[in-house]
């Protein structure tokens, strides 16, 4: 995993220490809060509904054990015991109180941890596939290039003030689990004819309230190209994009009014103006990236060890999470381990420091100290023995993270909503809690199988409705909150929106509105159709004919 230089170190030091002053001034009066603002979003505070919020950045979505225990820490010494994953897998703290936030970033730097760039109209996170360096799938493990995009992008002088924020997503794999057409630029890794490792870079796609799925900028960039083009492209945004409404600010609308073949010739002309010398990167630096990545010193190990077949055959409950929660490993004898963060008790992608540090324990026990978050508010553990799968479960019921429902009816993606977000038009963790008791029922949530429930709290968009094969969108009308749904989106490789259905619901309608789609979808299914399939098979009619029934 990637460790700090001294120049990560010496940054985030310095801005930890500036940003101290600047909480004092604050608390003495010294600066108004719309002075203090820009300087609060530049660490990643965020003042709710009803508190301030710390997003914390987790790069790529990788983080080593001490780490986690030290978000534990911060959840349980200046939050309310508990954190929240976030859909571009940062966690994010509710409760900070303004006076310890400096304290709370003084600790994170301990651990090679920041706040930096997890807001304002910057480059944000970069986000990846989060079996990264442990899927057979992929061309290569995409995190060495997501760690110089990091680099590059970190307080760049030209990217600091965009039009609106910029979020990149990276992944290696045919099969994608980072949602790169939903992001203002999207980076694949592949190979071309000849056997050359390259990006296929899509630009233009977001959610929000104009979801727009992502277009084909270039279909093959060499390693030696990426951050001179990512800079060209990045320069006819800052030239061109709308400064005059925040709303048609992002990249997305620039492409959509320019046309994505105008859009790429303007890309194309700036790049030609870039000495690619100047910003790219050797080869000896790439490897030296690449080395802070190397894989573990994986056994020599056959699959499916007697431990584990014994296992399978003695414990139905084990049987059932290992077969939808454990995904395959590139190194024979290894497995990866998806843990939900979707009890009925939290809100999606809650978790406790309680379990923080059981979770941490397990990752040094029996994933060589890492773990991951995911955009879908989950956890993995990548390198896990098959052998150690059901000590593991045992530990995972011991926490309480031993649902087995990834990609279920009850694995919903869920924003805070009107619970904490000053944005939110309605609530949205009570819908994805009501939606959970209602399907509760294991049983019931293998026979529907693949379902993917979306919902969001405002236009915003942040619990990714608009590709939900369910989407919900909460919005408020003369005081009362109501509920739209969106059908047939989609958020893997095969990126779609979904399409509106009609006038909202309020809470109770919505729940029994699902019910009876899921129930349709049952009795219309062919073999082998998971609810989207059906959908896309039979049209959206039958379904809105049950939902408003």
């Amino acid at each position: 995993m990637y460790r700090y230089d001294e120049f990560d170190a010496q940054l985030v030091a310095e801005r930890t220490r500036q940003f101290r002053g600047q909480v004092e001034r604050r608390l003495a009066g010294r600066l108004s809060e719309a002075e203090f603002r820009p300087l609060r979003l530049m660490n990643g505070l965020y003042l709710q509904l009803h508190a301030y919020m710390l997003r914390v950045a987790v790069p790529y979505g990788t983080l080593n054990s001490e780490q986690f225990r030290m978000l534990a820490h911060l959840a349980e010494k200046y939050d309310r015991g508990y954190g929240h994953i976030t859909t571009r897998q940062n966690m994010q703290f509710n409760w900070p109180k303004l006076p310890d936030v400096p304290d709370m970033l003084d600790n994170l730097a301990s651990v090679q941890m920041h706040a930096i760039q997890t807001s304002g109209n910057c480059i944000r996170n970069v986000t990846c596939d989060p079996y990264a360096g442990a899927t057979a799938e992929e061309v290569e493990d995409p995190r060495p290039m997501a760690e110089l995009i990091r680099q590059w992008s970190t307080l760049h002088p030209e990217f600091s003030f965009l039009p609106r924020k910029f979020k990149i997503a990276v992944t290696a794999a045919e099969k994608d689990r980072a949602l790169i057409k939903a992001h203002d630029i999207g980076i694949q890794i592949i190979l071309n004819e000849d056997g050359d490792v390259g990006y296929k870079i899509y630009v233009g796609g977001g959610l929000g309230r104009t979801p727009i799925i992502g277009q084909v900028l270039r279909e093959f960039l060499s390693k030696g190209e990426l951050l001179a083009y990512l800079t060209a492209a990045l320069r006819v945004y800052n030239r061109y994009g709308r400064r005059d409404n925040k709303y048609k600010a992002r990249i997305k609308i620039l492409v959509q009014e320019t046309g994505i073949e105008s859009f790429r010739e303007q890309v194309e002309a700036e790049y030609a103006t870039i000495d690619v010398s100047d910003i790219s990167v050797s080869d000896a630096e790439r490897d030296r990236i690449s080395s802070y990545f190397a894989p573990p010193e994986f056994e020599a190990l056959a699959n499916e060890p007697k431990a584990l077949t014994d296992a399978l055959d003695a414990n139905r409950a084990f049987s059932l999470w290992a077969k939808n929660n454990v995904a395959a490993h590139k190194a024979p004898g290894y497995a990866i381990v998806n843990i939900s963060l979707k009890p009925k008790d939290l809100a999606p992608g809650d978790i406790t420091a309680t379990q923080m540090r059981a979770v941490s324990d397990m990752a040094d026990k029996f994933s060589f100290g890492e773990l991951r978050s995911t955009h879908q508010q989950n956890l993995v553990l990548p390198h896990v023995k098959q052998a150690d799968l059901p000590v593991l479960f045992e530990e995972l019921e011991a926490a309480g993270l031993a649902a087995d429902n990834i990609n279920l009816i009850t694995d919903i993606i869920c924003c805070p909503g009107m619970d904490f977000c000053a944005l939110a038009t309605a609530r949205s963790i009570p819908i994805s809690q009501a939606i959970a008791e209602r399907f509760a029922d294991p049983e019931r949530q293998r026979t529907i199988g693949e379902m993917q429930i979306k919902i969001s709290g405002c236009i915003n968009a942040c619990g990714h409705h608009h590709v939900g094969h369910i989407g919900i969108l909460g919005l408020e009308k003369a005081g009362v909150e109501f509920y739209q749904v969106k059908l047939g989106g989609d958020a893997s490789e095969h990126a779609e929106i979904g399409k509106v259905t009609g006038p909202g619901f309020s809470q109770e309608e919505l729940i029994d509105g699902i019910e009876n789609m899921v129930d349709l979808y049952l009795k219309q299914r062919e073999a082998g159709e998971r609810f989207l399939d059906t959908y896309r098979r039979i049209g959206i009619a039958p379904f809105k004919e049950v939902l408003y029934a």
